[in-house]
């Protein structure tokens, strides 16, 4: 039986994804304001966020967050939001290819495998006021013309509900500004070490329609250069004789990326009291090749890849809002609502996984055409998922200057998502193929659907002019559902597929061999073998008082909860997995002494009944609540600016473990020599103090900017200095030793640029040194082979490490008009 893909990297299918770890503080790292040149020194270190869904300056808002401004995400060399999470030291994003990411906050990963019906992730993300998070991960939006990119660690699940458990990322565009017309264009060229030639160009435009009405235009299309090369290989199956080769297929630099997109907003003020904000915004990702390298063996080296089918994708998405914001008396009302579409066509080489299931088992029975002639087991898999997310969102807020004050509303949203997966071996006998489709061995086609319902609230009470107590709640209900197919043909298997499809009298075929099988439910399938649904209803709470010594210095401590719904499992004879929650206990100061600003934070995470996703029986899936994970850390931040001169510090130590011991089969006293009595075998698969995977237990980067004048021009000189520690790369101790920890590495961009009347150009490296950190790493295998990792010479496994772009070196140029 296949084993399952993750989303993009479908040959990736048995590998216990993992990836880099990172993590966020509070460093006002960004600050950007309207005019940086005239501003005082401590203007210069305000930055207005709406964490709390109203606009604060970041100093005043007791949490920790981290925002980058315009300006800032530019200086960085930001084009995505992996770019952007480089420098939040308590944020880490795991990926395997453009457009296929899952972000984490404190060291809250469990290294799932997150495929199309596991766990949904464990934060949310938000373009302005609107969520966009799916199971696939955060839309990889181009950073174009946003006015910030902001980072709230710890559960923000009063505000933000389901899957802000961990945290949230919040993408804020630029709005329409009744106030001018006017516009920029901006162009790149870079290119990639051992790679090829990238660039980008990029502009936007604002029309002052009238002294109540603009519209914003904004495009851009970037090329990322490749730099996996694709180099010529052959095996022989060993029950066939047939030999393989990917002549077809060979190519340097073969991983290359073009992205496009627009976004078009308007603002329309009603009059003095009521907006309108109508946006629509898109964009088309086109991926070739693989993003991971091959581990050097005799084959491969660095940078290089064999691989001997199509690998591609394509992720194209519309998103359309609307928010209304107005006056009630003198309470704010805001209303927001919007629907996004997404979707994403995948061709992956599953050649790896074929050619080991027949060194293993010698399955030449579906390799034999309808003459019982011998064909190739050579396997790929064409897949495509799709999104519908509709949301709406009403609250009102009392003003925020009264002693007591107070926000909320009611949410709801309703995402659907229709999987598709085409296993194919190409000439395989009529007999063995999934009925419907020309030539699958498996299919997977299901359809998921995710609601939400929530009501919320927070009230804050000025206990003095320094001390203010601060209660939210959120009550929710979800309610989600798996339906569909996934499997073989009845010929093939008696267990799965259209031998566990139901029949007209209730029981699956397998268990009713006279019956007659019941109509589909979901296009595009032979029958029905997958039909559940799972809810729950219950609340989260949040604690929090802040003590404001003088206008620049504050305390703050806080308890809160965050939560991940519940879901189904796809193996139809598991029960649901239940919700997974979080409760974080923080202390932290903010405080701003003229030039220098130094924020911080200390605490203790309390994750329970963790969605634990592991490849079980016959290599499907299996998500379970087992056990309970402590997360103990501090982050902190140091910014300087005076002169002309920037200094940032930042960094985090987070120490996360698990508290019980994890087994391979589940049991309510956690004893992993539970005997379950039906023939099961269990195990210890993790040890409780074994440390959570994906996050380093530190991560730090620096940042120095120096700007002076350069002749009738403004110029600068900056570096940057980002490191991440050790990390595992899975819970589980055998994975873990298999696949290895993942190594420390250290990253260097510079830049240098100057700017006049309009006009900016800039020379930037970034990875200088050109560093080959691992971000991510699988094993395509089966487990009883995965022991010898010497290639197709045994029946070892091929060992996949996704890495940090190589050094890129490029020129920027801007114009203002």
């Amino acid at each position: 039986m296949p084993f399952e893909p993750s989303t993009r990297r479908l040959s990736l299918a048995a590998s216990l994804l993992a990836g880099t770890a990172l993590s966020i503080s509070t460093p006002v790292l960004a600050q950007d304001v309207a005019d940086a040149t005239a501003a005082t020194p401590s203007d210069r270190n305000v930055i207005i966020v709406t964490a709390n869904k109203r606009e604060q300056d970041l100093q005043d808002v007791p949490a920790s967050i981290t925002a980058f401004g315009t300006e800032k995400l530019d200086q960085l060399q930001v084009n995505e939001l992996q770019d952007a999470v480089k420098f939040l030291p308590s944020v880490t994003i795991q990926t395997v290819a453009p457009g296929f990411s899952q972000i984490y906050f404190r060291g809250v990963a469990s290294g799932e495998n997150a495929n199309h019906s596991a766990s949904l992730p464990t934060v949310g993300t938000y373009l302005d006021e609107m969520p966009i998070t799916t199971i696939q991960g955060a839309l990889d939006i181009h950073a174009y013309d946003l006015a910030r990119v902001e980072a709230l660690a710890g559960p923000q699940g009063t505000l933000y509900g389901a899957s802000s458990m961990a945290g949230t990322i919040k993408m804020v565009t630029n709005q329409p500004d009744y106030g001018d017309n006017y516009g920029a264009l901006d162009v790149e060229g870079n290119m990639v070490a051992h790679g090829d030639l990238g660039g980008t160009i990029e502009g936007f435009y604002n029309f002052a329609l009238s002294d109540r009405a603009a519209l914003r235009v904004v495009g851009w299309y970037r090329h990322d250069a490749g730099y996996i090369d694709n180099i010529a290989g052959s095996r022989t199956y060993p029950t066939s004789g047939i030999t393989q080769t990917n002549a077809a297929f060979v190519e340097d630099d073969y991983n290359d990326v073009d992205t496009y997109g627009a976004r078009v907003a308007l603002g329309i003020e009603l009059d003095d009291n009521w907006t309108i904000r109508p946006t629509v915004m898109g964009q088309v990702q086109t991926a070739n090749g693989s993003f991971a390298q091959e581990r050097s063996s005799a084959v491969t080296g660095d940078l290089q890849t064999v691989q001997y089918n199509r690998e591609y994708s394509k992720d194209k998405w519309l998103q359309a809002a609307l928010t209304v914001e107005g006056k009630l008396g003198n309470w704010d009302l805001v209303a927001t609502g919007g629907g996004l579409w997404r979707r994403d066509t995948v061709d992956a080489d599953y050649s790896d996984y074929a050619y080991f299931y027949d060194a293993l088992y010698g399955y030449g029975a579906y390799f034999y055409d309808n003459n019982y002639d011998l064909v190739s087991p050579n396997q790929y898999i064409q897949g495509g998922d799709k999104y519908r997310r509709m949301f709406g969102e009403i609250r009102v807020s009392s003003p925020q200057d009264a002693p007591v004050r107070f926000i909320g509303g009611l949410f709801a949203q309703r995402q659907k998502h229709e999987i598709t997966q085409n296993y194919i071996v190409d000439g395989i006998a009529d007999i063995n193929v999934v009925p419907g489709t020309a030539s699958d061995i498996w299919l997977t086609r299901q359809d998921r659907t995710d609601r939400d319902y929530a009501a919320f609230g927070e009230i804050s009470f000025d206990v003095t002019d320094q001390l203010t107590l601060t209660g939210g709640a959120r009550l929710y209900k979800y309610k989600n559902s798996l339906v569909g197919f996934f499997g073989y043909a009845q010929n093939f298997s008696s267990r799965t597929g259209v031998s566990a499809c139901f029949t007209t009298d209730g029981p699956p075929l397998n268990e009713n061999p006279g019956g007659t099988l019941a109509a589909p439910i979901v296009d595009g399938t032979p029958c029905t073998n997958l039909d559940k649904t799972t809810s729950d209803t219950d609340a989260i709470y949040k604690l929090n008082a802040t003590y404001t010594i003088n206008p620049d210095v504050l305390v703050y401590a806080t308890w809160s909860q965050g939560f991940r719904p519940g879901g189904i499992n796809r193996r139809g004879t598991l029960p649901p997995y239940g919700p997974d929650s979080l409760d974080n206990y923080e202390l932290g100061w903010k405080t701003r002494f003229g030039d220098v600003t130094f924020n911080g934070a200390v605490y203790q995470e309390d994750w329970s009944d963790i969605q634990l996703s592991f490849l079980g029986e016959n290599g499907l899936t299996e998500i379970r609540n087992a056990g309970i994970a402590r997360i103990r850390g501090i982050e902190a931040d140091f910014t300087y600016a005076a002169n002309g001169f920037t200094l940032s510090l930042s960094g985090s130590y987070n120490d996360a473990e698990i508290r019980r011991d994890f087994c391979r089969i589940a049991n309510p006293s956690f004893d992993c020599t539970f005997d379950p009595g039906d023939g099961r075998t269990n195990a210890l698969l993790a040890p409780s103090g074994t440390a959570l995977p994906v996050t380093a237990k530190f991560k730090g980067n620096a940042l120095a900017r120096y700007e002076f004048p350069l002749g009738s021009w403004d110029a600068h000189v900056q570096g940057a200095v980002a490191h991440i520690g050790k990390r595992r790369s899975d819970l589980r101790d055998f994975e873990n030793a298999l696949k290895g920890f993942f190594d420390p590495y250290t990253t260097v961009d510079l830049s240098f640029g100057v700017k006049k009347d309009g006009m900016r150009f800039e020379l930037f490296a970034t990875n200088l040194f050109d560093e080959r950190g691992v971000i991510n790493s699988g094993v395509q295998c089966l487990e009883t082979t995965c022991g010898d990792p010497g290639g197709l010479s045994s029946t070892g496994g091929v060992f996949y490490d996704v890495v940090i772009k190589p050094r890129i070196v490029g020129l920027k140029a801007g114009f203002d008009f």
